[in-house]
């Protein structure tokens, strides 16, 4: 594996080029960076392979005065790495990095053959916006009251309510970080690119329907068949109604490319199986 840094728009972006062969495929996520692609990279040995840390995340830095996450800045950056390498690329995007890839796909449609999204947490695509952002914003004020270990449980919490942000899920007091094996302890810090508001744009972001169909890109919405009715289940089935298809059904859950790097291991294997199969 090759590894480079480009110097883009205030920011010094760094990339990782491994083996060789067929249309390169990247592979991106927000706010994980290229860390998180190791298993799902080793299912194709076969294919060049590109992955990324964000600008301001992992290995890559910024010097733009900007802490903000936004999915223009960042498709401007993957767009620039694509011209690095060489494109057009086949591309898979995860969460926030599905919102930046459709993003990437409207603004430079040139540059991607088939953009496979796999849950793109978009609320304003769900019938409940205005609950969900509700539900988003209430771990995002535990994480600045009472920290890391407040705010991860919150966000676990309303990451895995099935259904739609109701009157139940808001009677439902702040869980304990104890339940789910996190200090209580409040570190002081309040820069997780996750639970604080920097990754905000990702979230309120709107696909730019227009744009998309008008693009030459094939665009495949996916969703994880363990992920159920939860907050990127839902988005990612409404977003794909939004397209006018239905969301792809892949293996696992929304880490489901993962090997056990962070506990939460999904299916790499089968997961790759299914992304060959899509991608054709």
């Amino acid at each position: 594996m090759e590894t480079h840094v480009l110097e883009t728009g205030r920011a010094a972006i760094t990339y990782d080029v491994s083996g060789s062969g067929g249309r390169p495929l990247m592979m991106i996520g927000q706010p994980m960076d290229a860390s998180g692609f190791v298993a799902l990279r080793a299912q194709f040995p076969d294919r060049t392979v590109i992955t990324y840390d964000p600008r301001g995340l992992g290995r890559s830095t910024r010097s733009d005065g900007r802490t903000d996450n936004t999915p223009e800045i960042q498709a401007a950056d993957v767009h620039a790495v694509i011209e690095a390498v060489g494109g057009p690329v086949d591309l898979f995007a995860s969460s926030g990095g599905a919102v930046t890839a459709l993003e990437l796909v409207a603004a430079y449609p040139d540059d991607v053959v088939t953009l496979v999204a796999h849950e793109p947490p978009i609320i304003d695509v769900l019938p409940d916006a205005a609950a969900a952002r509700r539900a988003r914003d209430a771990f995002m004020n535990a994480y600045q009251a009472k920290g890391q270990g407040a705010g991860m449980a919150a966000f676990i919490q309303m990451s895995s309510w099935q259904g739609e942000y109701t009157d139940e899920y808001f009677a439902l007091p702040l869980p304990d970080p104890a339940q789910f094996g996190m200090p209580a302890e409040d570190d002081g810090k309040r820069d997780d690119p996750l639970l604080g508001t920097t990754s905000l744009a990702i979230t309120d972001y709107h696909p730019r329907v227009q744009a998309l169909a008008a693009a030459p890109t094939r665009v495949v919405i996916a969703v994880g068949e363990e992920t159920g009715d939860t907050f990127t289940g839902r988005t990612a089935v409404h977003t794909a109604r939004l397209l006018g298809q239905e969301a792809a059904v892949f293996p696992s859950h929304h880490g489901g490319f993962l090997g056990g790097e962070f506990g939460y291991a999904g299916k790499p294997e089968e997961f790759g199986v299914k992304l060959r199969e899509v991608l054709g």
